[in-house]
This record gives structure tokens, C-alpha cells and sequence, in this order.
């Protein structure tokens, strides 16, 4: 290969046709793979040129050579790791010497009769960002190849790759060997995020699409439908931004702003030409820019740089949907549909059809994410932090979402889609258990009243309302509305809303959470400054606040449809006085604003606080009398108690919510809210869980606001409780100095025979 020759014909576009000429023919498949080997040295001038595969063990087989000793074809096996093959494999990318037996990771077979060639450049097979195999070509003297022929040599790696696993350049008994695509059972260990059972058939949330051609003859026409897509790309992303319809609709706008500039990038977009110009088509060449960068990023240990590689996968995919002309909703989805995606906002899961829907499997977020709360909401089992899940699992491969253990079962064995199938029917048995619950008033056994409420936020949740027993709606989470929108809802949009919502809870109580934004909610349509750490930042009542505007549509709507009747509306993040007494005035005005034109208000108004942030629980004697209602967002305050992002899975479950700080201030609060005659409820996660229920009412709350999917198992819990033998139980273990208690409210809780 003459130094910066590169390929001998025009570009690598005649050795590919060459190659798809030798792969098509009707000769055994070795004689097949032993002329493309041949072509490939011939063309590239290279004294050697080597095929490897990955098996299904993990090893990388030399299946075809020129150059080498054909003894060795079938018999040389390398190690992930062992060898430069072995390196090319494990880095995912291309290795390029000029001496390579003096490397560190040369690992010299005798049976191959490589001593004399020192070149060695060496590209690997990528299918998904895996390396399926390795493509080398070496040459005695001692020389560096340069760009272009680096470039030439993963063009052809990209389409072997395909070809590979398409079947066309293998008999078959051999890919059936050949690691195309994991096919073994996996158990993957991940975090419960909604509790569950199910099992049913992958599908990718925006799957990556497979070219269905690869080669092109006319080059520049190929740049013009990659052009012309471009195009489409960033004005589809430019319309987002601006507010408008599209797929993206609910995403974070600053991560829309990153897509924008990626699209923009110039490495990115003169490496798609450059492919399309070697002989690819547009899709071919998006898709081998793709793999290209998930190799190179999944290399790296910054987090961040890890980010922008499922930033530009994103991109990519999206373009090959542009390319393709497909449109939102034209997928169809099998029947037992087992969602798999990296992340999820709550507007994503919202647009698949809930009646096919049967588990969701996340490989990063957090049981406290809002695509976690809305799978609660949906009763849809999910299972997160299922790290590398995507490289494990192909469109429409079996799965099984154990929402109990928080695992993932990939492909599994029949034995096991048995056990599941078995557990899936007790589940069904208890549901008809609490289902005959519903009626039964939740008294315990020493005739304590405790309300049981329900949350929520979309419109399945009053559908499933009447057949949880719930007493009413503890809160409802009315950003939803505004996630899942295009533009700002209108008066009238949120009226409607309301309205709905009052009219399904008949006469019992609902209590309104205002707009709870920014931090981790990030609206398109709402312009936003960059924060450094929204957690911390303008959310929930500060947004609201600092555009008065806002709240006053929404306080509006929320009078309106609560005219006649009662209404309970609460801020969320209160963290001082006089942020309260704020938003308390902006009631009044638009109270004052509806009676001069002689609207009819709210029979009875009751206003309240969220207690979500630690800075009220030493303010509690000032803000309580203020108040109608508080009601604790035990989520959000264990976050900021134990500076511990809940967003954030590396410090996510850093603390335990059973810890005595928590539960003290939990008692603190009550005290003081018994003290004054506040009525006090708790509506975060934790009043779903028996076990967390069981200590929220040995620290005296009666008032308990749940998941739709948590009442029934809550509900069997009050009904086993001796309440006076908890507290008593109680009182003894919040002196403890321990880490977290849990282990012994276990205890506790089956000493007193409780059914947790």
C-alpha cells in the first residue's frame, strides 16, 4: 500500500462493488469470504488482509486470510483483549502501526506466519456500537498509514459488518455461531421504578433504523437527499425551539439547543459527506458515522462526554428517520409491548397506547423521575438504571420487567418465563384481594380513621380512581397538562381540565398543586435561563412568582371550574413566609378580579403549602396559622435534608427516607401541625409503600395521599395495624443512632402481625 495512495481504483467505490460482486456469487461461503480477503489485499496493495468474527464465547476466530498461513483460518482464536485484534475489538476503533510487533499488545501466533510483516492496520465490524469482528490488512515494511487510508479500511469494515449480519457473506450453521447480536439469557440488576410484572416483546423508543441498501452509484446524488435531510433535521429542531409541533415536543429546550448545535457541527456533517462521497448511501454513511462515534465516545470515562455520545446517536437516528420519511405514529407496536430506552421524559411515555404498553426498562433515571411517577400513575412496571441495556437487547427480542426484584431478564430461558408467569397469577390473585377492599373503610384495628387519598395527574388516573376506593385526590399534579403540550394551555384548555377533574371526584375532595416546573421539568415553549443547578434554581412557586402571569392564568382556571363548589389549591416549594403570603395575594386578586365582573367563585376556597423544603420545618409557628391545609412532598424534602439530588443516580440512594433525621422531622411537623389544628397530609412516594405507611402513621398522620397502585396494598396494611402498639413501638426507635431503621419497623411491623 504506497504510502498516501490509499485505494489503487477510484476511491473505494469499485473495490465495494467488487466485493458485493464476490459476496453474491453461488461459490461455498469460505470461497466467497476468500475472495473478498483477496480483493481487498489486491486493492489496497497490502501484503496481507485478514477477516476475524466474534463467536458467541466472546472470541475472535480468523475466518479468512490472504496473506497469512491458511492453516490457521478457523483454528487462531483471540481473546477480547488479547492481541492488536483483540485491541481493535475491545477499543471498538481502528489501530494503525508501523512496527507492530514491538506494541505492548502484540501477541505473536506461530501458526499464522506473521513474524515479517510489521504494518498493521486494523478496523473493527461495528453492528450498534459493538465490534463484531475486526478487518486487518498488514505489510512487511515498516510505515504509518495515513487518514485516507484509514478511511478507506473502516468503509469497507462498515459494510462487511452489514453483510455479515445479514447472512449473505456466511453459510448459515456458521452466523448461527457468529455474535451478530446478543442471543443468550442475561439477568441484568437495575432499580425497582414502578412495581410489577411483565413480560412481552422489545421496543426500542426510537430504534435505530438498518440502511436497507448500502452502496450507491451516484455519489452526488446521495449528498443531495443527505443535504436535503440536513436541511429537514434543522429546521424540524428549529421549529421545537421556536415553540411549534414536532417529536421532540416536550423535551428540555436546552437539550433541544444541543441537538441544534450539534447538527451544526462540521466534524459530524463533513464525515457524513465525506462517506457518502466514498461510495455509501446517505443512510449507510449516517449509520457508519454513527457507530463510529458511539465507539469512540463509550470509550471515554467523563460522564459528560459519555452524554454527548447518546446526543449524537439521538441525532443520527432521527436523520435516518428524515431519510426514511417516516412520520410520529406510524409504528406499529406488538400487542406485549416492553418499552426499552435510555431515558424518558413524561410526555414520551404518554405518546405509545397504553393498551399495548406492558413494562417500561430504563438504562439510566430515577425511581423519583417524572417518567417513573407517570409509570405509577399508568400501573406500568418499570425497572431502571439497567446499565447497557440497548447494546443487550434487538427490536422485538423477549424480556421480562420484574418491577418486585428491579431486575431485567433478557431473553429468557422457558423455565424462567414460567416462575414469572406463576408470580404474575398471585399478583392477579391479591389485586382481587384489594379490589374486594374498596368499600372498606380505612379503620384500623384499634378504630383509628386514617383517609386514604390518591394522586394524580392524568386522565387514566380518574379513570382508575373508583375502583382504587380512594377517598379523593391528595394531589393533583397539574404540570402534566403543560408537559404534554406544544404551546402554554389556554384559560380555557386548563378550565376544562379542572373541571374534568372535579366532576370525576363528585363529592369528594381534590387538592390542586400548582404548576411545579423548572429543575428536572423543563418546558419548550417556556424561555428559561441556563442554571447551574435547577434543583436548586427558579422552580415550582419561584417561577411562578417571577411571572405572575402564569399563575394568575392558572389561579383563574382553577376558580373558575371550582365555581360553586370547593376548592383546594397548594404551592409547592415553599420555602419561606413570605413566599407563601405571596402567593396567597395573587388568590386574592384574582378572587377581586372575578368578583367585579360578577363571577361566581368557590363555595369554599382553601389555600395551602407544600412543605417540601427544610428551611420551613424551624418556621412552622409562622407559616402554620397562614395556612388551610399543609401537605408534606416527602420527596422533594429528603432531597434537600440530605443534599442529595434525587434526579442524580449516583447519589440518588445515598440515604434511606427510614433514617431517624427524616422520620424526626416528619414528627416535628406533625406535632406542630396537632399543636395549631392544621390538617396535614403526607403525598409523596412514600405514602404508597406499606411499610413507609406504617411509620408515617406511628408518627400520628391520618392522612395519607398515594399512587393509584399503592392504596390497596396501604389499605390492607390499616386494616392489620394496632395503631397504639405502633407508636408505642415507634417512640423507642427514633432515639436510635442508627443509619436507617428500616430493618427494625420490619420487625416491628411483623411482630404486630401488620401485612406489609
Amino acid at each position: 500500500m504506497p504510502k498516501g495512495g490509499g485505494l489503487t481504483t477510484r476511491g473505494p467505490r469499485n473495490l465495494l462493488r467488487q466485493i458485493r460482486e464476490a459476496m453474491a456469487g453461488a461459490a461455498p461461503a469460505q470461497d466467497r469470504l476468500d475472495m473478498v480477503v483477496r480483493t481487498i489485499a489486491q486493492s489496497m496493495v497490502a501484503e496481507v488482509c485478514s477477516i476475524y468474527l466474534r463467536r458467541a464465547s466472546g472470541e475472535l476466530e480468523l475466518f479468512a486470510t490472504e496473506g497469512l498461513n491458511r492453516d490457521a483460518v478457523h483454528n487462531t482464536r483471540l481473546r477480547p483483549g488479547e492481541g492488536l485484534v483483540g485491541e481493535v475489538a475491545r477499543m471498538a476503533a481502528p489501530i494503525s502501526l508501523s512496527d507492530a510487533p514491538s506494541h505492548p499488545s502484540f501477541a505473536y501466533r506461530p501458526e499464522t506466519g506473521e513474524d515479517p510483516y510489521h504494518a498493521f492496520l486494523g478496523a473493527p465490524l461495528l453492528r450498534g456500537g459493538r465490534a463484531i469482528g475486526v478487518l486487518v490488512v498488514q505489510n512487511r515494511a515498516e510505515r504509518r498509514y495515513d487518514d485516507e487510508e484509514v478511511e478507506d479500511i473502516q468503509t469497507i469494515a462498515m459494510v462487511l459488518a452489514e453483510t455479515v449480519a445479514s447472512g449473505e457473506l456466511l453459510a448459515q450453521d456458521e452466523l448461527r455461531d457468529v455474535e451478530v447480536a446478543p442471543h443468550r439469557p442475561e439477568r441484568l440488576k437495575g432499580q425497582r421504578f414502578a412495581e410489577g410484572l411483565a413480560y412481552g416483546h422489545v421496543v426500542l423508543h426510537e430504534p435505530p433504523l438498518a440502511p436497507e441498501q448500502l452502496l450507491s452509484d451516484d455519489p452526488d446524488a446521495e449528498g443531495a437527499r443527505l443535504s436535503q435531510a440536513l436541511f429537514a433535521l434543522k429546521a424540524n429542531i428549529d421549529h421545537i425551539l421556536e415553540g411549534g409541533q414536532g417529536k421532540l415536543a416536550g423535551t428540555s429546550f436546552e437539550v433541544l439547543e444541543t441537538y441544534r448545535m450539534f447538527a451544526d457541527d462540521r466534524g459530524w456533517n463533513r464525515s457524513l459527506e465525506d462517506a457518502v462521497q466514498s461510495g455509501l448511501t446517505a443512510e449507510a454513511a449516517v449509520d457508519r458515522v454513527r457507530n463510529e462515534h458511539r465507539a469512540r465516545f463509550a470509550q471515554a470515562r467523563d460522564p459528560y462526554i459519555k452524554e454527548r455520545l447518546h446526543d449524537f446517536e439521538d441525532l443520527a437516528n432521527r436523520l435516518l428517520r428524515v431519510l426514511a420519511g417516516d412520520r410520529p405514529g406510524d409504528r406499529e407496536l406488538p400487542d406485549d409491548a416492553i418499552l426499552v430506552a435510555r431515558n424518558l421524559g413524561p410526555a414520551d411515555l404518554l405518546e405509545y397506547p397504553r393498551h399495548k404498553l406492558r413494562g417500561l426498562l430504563l438504562e439510566e433515571g430515577s425511581a423519583a423521575s417524572h417518567a417513573a411517577i407517570v409509570a405509577r400513575a399508568l400501573q406500568i412496571p418499570c425497572v431502571g438504571r439497567l446499565m447497557g441495556l440497548r447494546d443487550r437487547l434487538s427490536e422485538g427480542d423477549l424480556v421480562i420487567a420484574d418491577g418486585e426484584a428491579g431486575e431485567a431478564y433478557l431473553r429468557p430461558r422457558p423455565d424462567m418465563l414460567e416462575a414469572v408467569q406463576s408470580r404474575m397469577e398471585v399478583r392477579a390473585q391479591r389485586r382481587a384481594e384489594f379490589a374486594k377492599l374498596r368499600d372498606t373503610p380505612a379503620v384500623t384495628l384499634d378504630g383509628t380513621r386514617i383517609t386514604l387519598l390518591a394522586n394524580a395527574g392524568l386522565a387514566v388516573d380518574l379513570e382508575n380512581l373508583n375502583d382504587t376506593g380512594a377517598e379523593g385526590i391528595g394531589l393533583f399534579r397539574t404540570e402534566f397538562q403543560f408537559m404534554v403540550s406544544e404551546e402554554l394551555p389556554r384559560l380555557d384548555a386548563q378550565t376544562a381540565l379542572y373541571k374534568l377533574v372535579l366532576d370525576a371526584a363528585g363529592e369528594r375532595p381534590v387538592t390542586f398543586r400548582t404548576l411545579d416546573v423548572g429543575g428536572d421539568k423543563v418546558l419548550p415553549y417556556l424561555e428559561t435561563e441556563r442554571e447551574e443547578n435547577p434543583a436548586l434554581g427558579r422552580r415550582a412557586i419561584r417561577l411562578g412568582l417571577d411571572r405572575p402571569g402564569l399563575l394568575r392564568l392558572q389561579l383563574r382556571a382553577l376558580l373558575q371550574a371550582g365555581a360553586g363548589r370547593e376548592l383546594r389549591v397548594m404551592f409547592p416549594m415553599i420555602a419561606t413566609v413570605d413566599e407563601f403570603r405571596a402567593a396567597r395575594e395573587l388568590v386574592e386578586v384574582e378572587c377581586r378580579w372575578a368578583r367585579r365582573r360578577g363571577r361566581t367563585l368557590p363555595d369554599r376556597l382553601r389555600v395551602g403549602a407544600m412543605i417540601e423544603c427544610p428551611s420551613l420545618l424551624w418556621h412552622l409557628d409562622a407559616l402554620l396559622p397562614m395556612t388551610d391545609f399543609v401537605s408534606i412532598g416527602t420527596n422533594d424534602l429528603f432531597q434537600y435534608m440530605f443534599a442529595a439530588d434525587r434526579t442524580n443516580p449516583l447519589v440518588a440512594d445515598r440515604y434511606d427516607p427510614m433514617s431517624p433525621p427524616a422520620l424526626r422531622a416528619l414528627a416535628e411537623i406533625q406535632k406542630k401541625c396537632a399543636d395549631t389544628g392544621t390538617p396535614v397530609s403526607v403525598c409523596g412516594e412514600l405514602a404508597g409503600r406499606p411499610l413507609e405507611a406504617f411509620a408515617l402513621m406511628a408518627l400520628g398522620f391520618t392522612r395519607l395521599s398515594a399512587p393509584a397502585g399503592g392504596v390497596g396494598p396501604v389499605k390492607r396494611m390499616i386494616l392489620s395495624t394496632d395503631l397504639t402498639a405502633a407508636r408505642r413501638g415507634m417512640a423507642s426507635l427514633l432515639g436510635s443512632s442508627a443509619g436507617s431503621i428500616r430493618s427494625e419497623l420490619e420487625s416491628l411491623a411483623r411482630k404486630l402481625n401488620v401485612a406489609i
